[in-house]
């Protein structure tokens, strides 16, 4: 890592240690820059705007990711077997179908699913 910082932050995933608390919601988060964009929920300021379709947005990432629909492009692709994606977030729900992972087992019928959105079904 070029600098320290980038290397606690990436220990960070190996610990689980998240020392930014968010004063509102007590939600803890790994660095000072999850939890600012996780602040931003909480005053409902949406300072990005979409130049298309006039419609706002908390940030700069939500906007972008946006603005990829309009194009169509996918310009993330999953490392197994190619199959692209509007953004990284998807790549990585995208990831158990190659690993047959399922973490999330619901409590009721002890069925396991690769996503926790599965969950509320």
């Amino acid at each position: 890592f070029r600098q320290r910082s980038h290397l606690i932050q990436h220990q960070r995933t190996h610990t689980g240690e998240k020392p930014y608390r968010c004063s509102k919601w007590g939600r803890n988060f790994s660095t000072s820059s999850k939890m600012l964009h996780h602040q931003v929920t909480h005053t409902g300021e949406k300072p990005y705007r979409c130049s298309r379709w006039g419609r706002n947005f908390s940030t700069s990432s939500k906007l972008l990711h946006q603005q990829v629909t309009h194009t169509g492009e996918k310009p993330y692709r999953c490392s197994e077997c190619g199959k692209s994606f509007c953004g990284n977030s998807q790549v990585v729900q995208h990831r158990p179908v190659h690993t047959r992972e399922r973490p999330y087992e619901c409590t009721l019928c002890g069925n396991s699913f690769s996503l926790s959105s599965a969950l509320a079904r």
